[in-house]
């Protein structure tokens, strides 16, 4: 009799823990059950719906027409998806280094002690919470080739003004300086980043005689690779879908010069009304960015460091 009573206490405990744990996952559901509905209407409906859509003709004001492969096939043949993907191509792979660069010098320099540093800290990260659509009419003032800041100081310095934005050789490296203007959200996690790095580490490297270059080299910059991995991978993403600087500076131009892909795909959708042209767009730009984010990941391991993987 002990042992079976032992044995249905048991199972009366389990099938108690059972009930439990059911009713707290039930309640955890009710918790994110707003959030949970909104995803499935707002982001996951609209990314079947446009998946669906890639495979017709539709232009809002008539019924969705099944068209096949008609979509794809007009991609393929379409110049300006080429010149936008080769647009964006150069701005995402020219303005990330920049940007991860410029981010961690700064982040250097704002992890020393001195006085005043919050201030600066607030200073650098400020542009990254302007408007976008503000930063841009700011960048254009700069930028203008009559009266504009920049060309002001290139004839401070005896340099010949230039065109900018307005120039098809100038307009998308213009864009790649006008994106260090954004740089605070990737500066701020390096910061954090370089304040995590253990002071022993620098201690015992200084020990073993390592200077300030080969400190910087051997411990600081693989103890924040991960860091770096990160903001890598996630500047690579939003450079790929810059939209707002082109749509409002340039409209694409000078010459289809900054016609990137996001404003190609918007103007297919909204100004050509082929919604299921543009749906094809979005998706094949989902696809290569995995594609891009499992390569990074794939190659992350020969320089990335973590160190629970010692």
């Amino acid at each position: 009799m002990g042992a079976r009573e032992a044995i249905t206490s048991g199972v009366s405990l389990s099938s108690g823990v059972r009930r439990r744990q059911r009713r707290r996952n039930i309640e955890g559901y009710m918790v994110i059950s707003p959030w949970l509905i909104g995803f499935i209407i707002f982001t996951v409906g609209p990314m079947l719906a446009s998946l669906v859509l890639m495979f017709m003709s539709y232009d809002l004001l008539t019924p969705p027409r099944w068209t096949g492969l008609a979509n794809l096939n007009r991609m393929v043949n379409d110049r300006l998806f080429t010149l936008s993907l080769y647009n964006t191509a150069y701005y995402a792979f020219a303005a990330v280094p920049a940007q991860l660069l410029v981010a961690f010098l700064l982040a250097l320099a704002l992890n020393m002690k001195v006085a005043g540093v919050n201030i600066f800290r607030t200073l650098y990260y400020l542009p990254t919470v302007t408007p976008a659509v503000a930063s841009v009419i700011l960048w254009v003032w700069i930028l203008n080739p009559e009266y504009g800041l920049a060309n002001t100081l290139l004839k401070y310095v005896g340099l010949p003004p230039q065109a900018w934005l307005w120039d098809p050789k100038l307009s998308k490296p213009s864009f790649v300086l006008m994106s260090l203007w954004g740089v605070g959200w990737q500066m701020v996690i390096f910061l954090g980043a370089l304040q995590g790095v253990p002071n022993e580490l620098y201690e015992a490297a200084m020990i073993d005689g390592a200077g300030q270059w080969r400190r910087l080299l051997n411990v600081t910059l693989p103890m924040i690779s991960p860091v770096t991995f990160f903001n890598l991978t996630m500047g690579i993403i939003r450079s790929f879908q810059t939209f707002t600087g082109a749509y409002i500076a340039t409209g694409g131009g000078p010459i289809n010069s900054t016609l990137f892909y996001v404003l190609h795909l918007y103007r297919q959708a909204f100004e050509n009304w082929r919604m299921g042209y543009a749906c094809t767009l979005a998706w094949v730009l989902v696809i290569l960015l995995l594609v891009l984010t499992l390569v990074q990941f794939r190659a992350s391991g020969r320089w990335v460091y973590y160190e629970s993987s010692r």
